[in-house]
């Protein structure tokens, strides 16, 4: 079999069990000049199924982009699914979530967000998984943050944060569930945006940072009701080009999220939208959580901080507690 082949198969797979796909589905793929192949593999895998499909190249002169192009303004019309597979470039952020609340309030769309995916996620690893077995390990783990009120993390990085999520519900990628709805492509985590102005403690990062890729030495986060109040590293380059990232607004270093993750085939390649779903990682983020149960942070970005073997003991309603995740192992 074609390694393209194996692309379509891999792009199929994830839009039947991920995204639902029927053959009455009308389906846009956004691409790029270096995603032109992963976009052609979508469009094949959506009209071999018999779904009709739209290929739609970003303007690369343009790149990176901070607003919508005007020509994409009515694409999204008449469509039921869109595949985000372009480069994920940092600095397109603010145009991203712009593209996904654009997407989002048109009410029958479903949304594959796959900036940053790559070749090797669509012919192994991440994109070539059990399904329906994430799918369940998903729904276990939402299942025991039902009630939940506060989340104690730690890992043996140095990670030590106490998070309210009190009445913030956990959604998950492995499937989805309703009418409109965004799904990472490939997929593999639960998530929530906890209570904004809430959040105490320290998160070291000993993994990965969105749009900046692995770390080299540790950087160490202060949190103080919700906010980043200091960063420290041996890494001094890597401290000043955090700190640009979380000053582009005033919420950008405001936390945002607490995603867990759970694909495994997904490895740590210095890319966000693999790192993220990896077994035995936990991400903290700050910024825009809107698309989230409850968030309130409207910042024009949103930035991932990854670390290794989290535990993550609840608090619930009742006072009675439960570890869900010791050492990176779930325990339900």
């Amino acid at each position: 079999m074609s390694k393209f082949q194996k692309m379509i198969n891999s792009a199929q797979n994830a839009m039947i069990h991920v995204m639902n796909l029927n053959k009455d589905d009308s389906v846009l793929v956004v691409i790029d000049k270096s995603t032109k192949r992963i976009g052609e593999a979508f469009y094949n895998a959506a009209t071999e199924y018999g779904s009709s499909a739209q290929l739609y190249m970003l303007p690369e002169k343009d790149r990176p982009l901070s607003e919508i192009p005007a020509k994409m303004n009515e694409l999204a019309k008449g469509k039921t699914i869109v595949i985000n597979a372009f480069k994920g470039f940092g600095e397109e952020t603010p145009f991203r979530l712009k593209w996904i609340k654009k997407i989002l309030a048109t009410k029958s769309i479903r949304l594959g967000h796959g900036p940053g995916i790559t070749e090797t996620m669509m012919t192994k690893g991440p994109m070539n998984i059990d399904y329906n077995k994430m799918e369940e390990t998903a729904n276990s783990l939402m299942k025991n943050f039902e009630n939940a009120k506060i989340a104690h993390v730690s890992a043996p990085g140095g990670t030590n944060i106490t998070l309210n999520i009190e009445n913030r519900g956990f959604s998950m990628d492995a499937k989805i569930t309703k009418d409109p709805y965004i799904a990472n492509l490939p997929c593999g985590e639960v998530w929530c945006g906890p209570i904004e102005s809430k959040g105490d403690g320290i998160i070291v990062v000993d993994g990965s940072i969105g749009d900046i890729g692995k770390v080299k030495k540790p950087l160490r986060i202060t949190v103080k009701k919700g906010k980043i109040t200091n960063l420290e590293s041996d890494n001094q380059k890597l401290v000043e080009d955090v700190k640009k990232l979380i000053n582009l607004d005033e919420e950008a270093k405001i936390i945002g999220e607490l995603g867990i993750g759970l694909n495994p085939g997904a490895k740590l390649s210095g890319i966000l939208l693999e790192d993220e779903k990896a077994l035995n990682t936990a991400h903290i983020a700050f910024g825009n959580n809107t698309d989230m149960d409850g968030g309130q942070n409207e910042s024009t970005t949103h930035r991932d901080f990854l670390f290794y073997k989290p535990t993550i003991k609840i608090t619930y309603k009742d006072e009675s507690t439960k570890v869900l995740i010791k050492n990176g192992k779930f325990c339900f």
